[in-house]
C-alpha cells in the first residue's frame, strides 16, 4: 500500500454523500491488507458513488462565505475514478494486443495508481521514488519499466536491489553505467521518431538516431548485456494518427538490424502520446488505435509482447477543477482612442481566481494546454453545464481569467466569454487531470488543490 497518510490535507472529503456501509467495507479492505503486508495505519480517501456534478454542488453547499474559514474556499478537483475505469475498457478493446503502462509523471495520483494496479496494469517509471510506490502497491517489478534513458546512478541501483530489470536507453554512456550497476537488466532501445506532429517534441532530448543504432548495438554486444528490443514515443500530445504507423516501422528496421549483432528482439514498447476521452475530433484514440494495431500486427507475430505508455489517456478527461474568483478588476478605457470593434473583443473585466500557472494551470505552460472557465456558481445559483438555462439567457462579455500569485505570467484566459462575475462566484475547468496537480508548485504560499474522488461506474469499488 502506497503511505499517503502526511497528504491527508490533499484529500479531503465531503460529508454524507456515501452510505456507511460502502465506507466500512473500503476501510476493512485496507485494514486487511495492511495487516497483510505488516504496514502502518494509513488514511485512505472515501470514494463516493455520485455523478461530478453533484459531488460539486456537494462540495460548495457545505461551503459557508461566512464562517471564516479560509481553507474551505479553496480550489479543488473532483476525481471520477470511473472514467479511469471506462478508459481501460476502451483500450483493452481497441487494442488488446498492446498492454498499457501507465505513465506515472501524468498524475501519480494515489487511487489512480491503486485503480490500475488493481486492473493488471503496468507502469512506466521515470525515477526511484516513481518506482517505490508502485512497488509499496504490491505490484509485481515485472509490470514496471524504468523509461527514463538517461538516469541516475544511484537510481540503477534501487532497480537493481528490487528486481527492476526492464529499462530504456539511448546511448553509449548508459550502457557502461548500466553494465556497472545493473548487469541484468532488460534494455530496451529507445530510437529517435519523427515527432514534428506533436505538441511537446520529446526527440529533442531522447532518443538514438538511426544511424547510431549500429555502434549502439555492438557495444551492448561487447559488455553482454541483454537488449530484448525497441521503444520510441512520438511526442505527447500527437496530432496525426499515421505518427505512430510510420514510428512502428523504424522499430521494425532495428529489430531486423539486431539479428546482425546476436540479438533476438521480442519486446516493443510504442510509447505515449495517446489522445483523452474528451478529444472526439480529428486525432482520436480510434483512429490511433486502427492506424497503431493493424501496423503492429502486420510487422510483428504474436512472439513479440508490445506495451505502451499512456498518461493523459487515462486521467486527462477524468478530473475536474472548481475555483473561487477572489477578485475582479474593471478595466476602464478611453473612448476617444478606442475602437468600437476593437472594445467589443478586448476584456473588459480582469477575474483573479485561486489557482493559477504555479498551481493546477502550470499545464498551459509545460503541456501547451487550452484551458476554458465555465461558470459552476453565480450569485449564490448552482449554474453547472453548458446548456444550463441560466446561462444562456445571460448576456457574456469578453474577460480575461488569471491565477492569484504576483506573477504576471500568471494567465489562464486572455480572452473567456463570461457573464459578469462577482467575487465568491466559482469558475470550474473540465479534462483537467493530465500534466497538472503533478507539477503544482506552493510559490506565493498557495497550496496544491485538494482532489475529491468519486466513481461513476459501479464496478471500481471491486477494484480499489
Amino acid at each position: 500500500m502506497i503511505d499517503i497518510s502526511l497528504q491527508q490535507d490533499q484529500y479531503e472529503v465531503v460529508p454524507n454523500l456515501m452510505q456507511h456501509t460502502l465506507v466500512e467495507v473500503l476501510k476493512s479492505r485496507v485494514k486487511t491488507q495492511m495487516e497483510m503486508n505488516g504496514t502502518a495505519k494509513i488514511n485512505v480517501p472515501e470514494v463516493h458513488t455520485r455523478s461530478v456534478s453533484d459531488m460539486l454542488e456537494a462540495r460548495l453547499a457545505a461551503f459557508d462565505p461566512e464562517s471564516g474559514d479560509a481553507e474551505a474556499e479553496n480550489a479543488f478537483y473532483v476525481a471520477d475514478l470511473g472514467e479511469v475505469y471506462r478508459q481501460h475498457l476502451r483500450w483493452k478493446t481497441l487494442m488488446p494486443r498492446i498492454e498499457p503502462f501507465f505513465a506515472m509523471k501524468c498524475n501519480p495520483d494515489p487511487m489512480v495508481m491503486r485503480l490500475l494496479a488493481s486492473l493488471g496494469a503496468g507502469f512506466d517509471c521515470a525515477s526511484k521514488n516513481e518506482i517505490q510506490s508502485v512497488l509499496n502497491l504490491g505490484v509485481e517489478p515485472s509490470r514496471i519499466i524504468y523509461a527514463n534513458p538517461c538516469k541516475q546512478n544511484s537510481f540503477v541501483k534501487y532497480a537493481y536491489m528490487n528486481n527492476v530489470r526492464m529499462m530504456t536507453f539511448d546511448n553509449a554512456e548508459e550502457l557502461h553505467k548500466i553494465k556497472r550497476f545493473h548487469p541484468d537488466a532488460q534494455l530496451v532501445l529507445r530510437i529517435l521518431t519523427d515527432d514534428s506532429k506533436s505538441l511537446c517534441k520529446l526527440g529533442l532530448k531522447f532518443g538514438a538516431p538511426l544511424d547510431t543504432v549500429a555502434s549502439l548495438l555492438a557495444t551492448a554486444q561487447q559488455l553482454d548485456l541483454d537488449v530484448i528490443g525497441v521503444s520510441f514515443h512520438v511526442g505527447s500530445g500527437c496530432f496525426d494518427a499515421n505518427a505512430f504507423g510510420e514510428a512502428v516501422i523504424r522499430a521494425r528496421r532495428v529489430f531486423d538490424q539486431a539479428k546482425d549483432y546476436g540479438f533476438d528482439f521480442k519486446f516493443l514498447d510504442v510509447g505515449g502520446g495517446f489522445p483523452s476521452a474528451h478529444v472526439t475530433e480529428g486525432i482520436t484514440f480510434e483512429k490511433v488505435a486502427r492506424i497503431l494495431g493493424s501496423t503492429v500486427d502486420t510487422l510483428f507475430g504474436p512472439e513479440v509482447r508490445v506495451i505502451a505508455e499512456p498518461g493523459r489517456y487515462y486521467v486527462g478527461s477524468a478530473f475536474t477543477l472548481a475555483t473561487q474568483v477572489v477578485a475582479r478588476r474593471t478595466i476602464h478605457r478611453d473612448s476617444d482612442t478606442v475602437a468600437i470593434e476593437d472594445e467589443q473583443e478586448s476584456p473588459s473585466h480582469m477575474y483573479y481566481i485561486n489557482d493559477g500557472m504555479y498551481g493546477s494551470f502550470n499545464c498551459i505552460m509545460f503541456d501547451h494546454q487550452v484551458c476554458e472557465p465555465l461558470v459552476l456558481l453565480r450569485d449564490g445559483e448552482y449554474v453547472y453545464g453548458r446548456d444550463h438555462p441560466r446561462l444562456i439567457q445571460e448576456p457574456r462579455g469578453v474577460a480575461s481569467v488569471w491565477g492569484p500569485t504576483c506573477d504576471s505570467i500568471d494567465l489562464i484566459a486572455a480572452n473567456a466569454r463570461l457573464p459578469l462575475m462577482e467575487t465568491g462566484d466559482w469558475l470550474y475547468f473540465e479534462n483537467m487531470g493530465a500534466y497538472t496537480i503533478t507539477a503544482a508548485s506552493q510559490f506565493n504560499g498557495f497550496r496544491r488543490s485538494e482532489v475529491l474522488y468519486t466513481t461513476t461506474h459501479q464496478d471500481v469499488i471491486f477494484h480499489i
